[in-house]
């Protein structure tokens, strides 16, 4: 298996006192800032793929956010919540120099770059929203019907240990695998050694404060995060991807596309939380179509 390329940059930043790690691939004034997903991922898994655009002109750049890979990682609680994360992205931004990006938020990322968006519009050439929603209480309704597809007695076996807290109870860990594999990633064989890197350094507590114990149940501080009601002010042109069997789908992504002034749809058939991985020729082409347009 062949390595990742190594980065033509890695900067350390400081914000807040702590060190944000940012790493960059290829030169040049056409920019992709990536925001990956979590919260509490290393962003090797997000990273990794969309190196290849490099090849097409574009200068690749992210980062581990506060809390996982090679950043710091404080355990203070409070500083686990989506605002400090805006101006964390701000002030990464401001200290690399960056000016009339592309901005691709995946998952978490996603709801980050929605919120930072709407605080600091002005540079964002373009606005790629990949698995990812703008309404996470609509969210938790599609999360209920995939759970349901498990049938009752499974999902009143889930509720009886969330209930009592016990979200790594043997037979409740085995309904939320089989979800992962419906929802999140459906590569039947070895899952890639960087989306494995990333899962293997997952700091739980981001990932605890601000969504929950897995990715099917969100009781954190993000539970009744909407921003539908003020989307329409995001007037860059914006390219929303989803996957067929993605746990953030079709729905959530229609819900933004019908508020957004300038967005459109690319939904992938064989798809769930990672076409990069799962459909890269067609993730990728739409990606490169959206971005030479704009």
């Amino acid at each position: 298996m062949t390595a990742p390329r190594a980065p033509d940059e890695t900067r350390t930043v400081t914000v807040d006192g702590y060190q944000i790690v940012t790493y960059s691939y290829g030169s040049g004034d056409n920019v992709l800032l990536l925001l990956n997903g979590g919260p509490g991922l290393p962003c090797d898994y997000l990273r990794d793929p969309h190196i290849q655009l490099v090849d097409s002109g574009y200068r690749v750049v992210a980062f581990d956010q506060l809390g996982c890979g090679q950043s710091d990682k404080p355990e203070d609680p409070s500083l686990w919540n989506i605002a400090r994360y805006v101006e964390e992205v701000e002030s990464v931004r401001n200290q690399i120099g960056l000016e009339k990006f592309h901005l691709l938020g995946q998952s978490w990322g996603g709801w980050l770059s929605i919120e930072y968006a709407l605080t600091y519009p002005n540079d964002i050439r373009s606005l790629i929203l990949a698995n990812t929603c703008g309404d996470l209480p609509h969210l938790t309704q599609e999360l209920n019907r995939m759970r349901e597809a498990l049938g009752s007695e499974t999902v009143a076996m889930m509720l009886h240990h969330e209930a009592l807290g016990q979200f790594v109870h043997p037979e409740y860990l085995a309904a939320i695998t089989i979800l992962n594999y419906r929802h999140v990633c459906r590569i039947k064989e070895e899952w890639p050694a960087s989306l494995m890197a990333s899962l293997n350094d997952w700091n739980m507590g981001p990932y605890g404060t601000m969504q929950g114990p897995n990715e099917f149940l969100y009781i954190g501080n993000l539970k009744d995060w909407n921003r539908i009601p003020q989307m329409y002010k995001l007037t860059m042109p914006t390219l929303i991807i989803t996957g067929t069997h993605d746990e953030i789908g079709p729905a959530c992504a229609i819900r933004m596309h019908n508020v957004l002034p300038n967005s459109q749809v690319v939904v992938l058939p064989n798809s769930s939380h990672v076409p990069f991985y799962e459909e890269p020729e067609d993730y990728f082409r739409a990606l490169g179509k959206f971005l030479a347009e704009n």
